[in-house]
């Protein structure tokens, strides 16, 4: 009501308003007594912190896609130093009408291969490493975009969920997609491959000679699921399932360039600004850039003590 009267007062004034309220029955500050009387009230505490905080909020959340919801939006304020808790941030969003994402089906994309695929299971699962470069997960999804469909891979390290390769284009082939991917993976990849698996659905890009090929010049063991159950390779479904909802179904997209640049911001701060739940809030590039620096300190330790 207060809203209202603020909205409408230098038009028709606070005295016009309050006598057609109360004409109306409207209920609220039928008088302009009443209305000066709140205007003059001395804000509370709690509402002058609510006005410092929702520009804040509104911030955060628009820099992380606007997909956050009320326990990733607290973590991400107390990185900011705002001493919130989350029945707060809670209640702010409902004020600010702020709303996380929600994460819709992922459609299925990859071709069943027509060779046999001899690949074994060797995850069954199970989607834990002990550290970075031991298991890769990769998947494909695709964009419906005003000039046609465009299809996105992402190869993804399941120790860190940091996405370690990932490639857009227009065309579903091996060399133009899922193997550029690879590839990034590979040369971008910090320490050694030896002890990697790979695993993937059975689509016809993943069970191609030229992928294949390509895992075993670097001596990477290839894996997969079974066919048809989404549950074989269920951290790459997720991937997927959450690049759709937090960036791809939020606009309309023209083409394979605005796609392209988009899914590199969007990668970039899925890796090095996005908090995961799965990872105590942390980002994928902190969980192993932590990592590497226990793994340097361990090293220098055995040369102290060898020295």
């Amino acid at each position: 009501m207060i809203t209202f009267i603020d909205k409408y007062r230098d038009r028709f004034g606070v005295e016009f308003i309050c006598r057609s309220l109360a004409a109306n029955r409207q209920g609220g500050f039928i008088t302009s007594r009443g209305y000066r009387a709140f205007k003059r009230r001395i804000p509370s505490a709690r509402a002058l912190r609510d006005q410092e905080l929702i520009p804040v909020l509104k911030q955060v959340h628009k820099e992380n896609y606007s997909v956050y919801g009320a326990r990733k939006l607290v973590k991400a304020m107390q990185q900011a130093n705002y001493r919130v808790g989350r029945d707060q941030v809670a209640r702010l969003m409902r004020v600010a009408g702020l709303r996380g994402s929600n994460r819709g089906r992922s459609p299925v994309t990859t071709r069943p291969a027509k060779t046999v695929d001899v690949r074994p299971d060797l995850v069954n699962r199970c989607f834990k490493a002990a550290g970075p470069n031991r298991l890769w997960v990769a998947d494909i999804t695709y964009v419906r975009t005003v000039s046609g469909f465009v299809y996105t891979a992402f190869v993804t390290d399941v120790y860190s969920r940091k996405i370690v390769g990932w490639a857009t284009k227009r065309r579903l082939t091996t060399e133009a997609l899922p193997l550029e991917a690879l590839d990034q993976a590979i040369t971008t990849a910090r320490g050694s491959l030896g002890e990697l698996v790979h695993h993937s659905d059975h689509g016809s890009q993943y069970v191609s000679i030229a992928y294949h090929e390509r895992l075993v010049r670097e001596g990477i063991g290839a894996s997969t699921g079974s066919v048809g159950d989404s549950y074989d390779n269920a951290l790459a479904e997720s991937v997927n399932g959450l690049y759709k909802s937090e960036l791809i179904n939020l606009r309309k997209w023209q083409g394979v360039e605005d796609v392209e640049w988009e899914t590199l911001c969007w990668v970039h701060w899925w890796n090095s600004k996005r908090l995961h739940s799965s990872l105590g809030y942390s980002t994928p590039q902190e969980v192993e850039d932590r990592y590497w620096e226990a793994q340097e300190a361990e090293i220098a330790g055995r040369l102290v003590v060898t020295a």
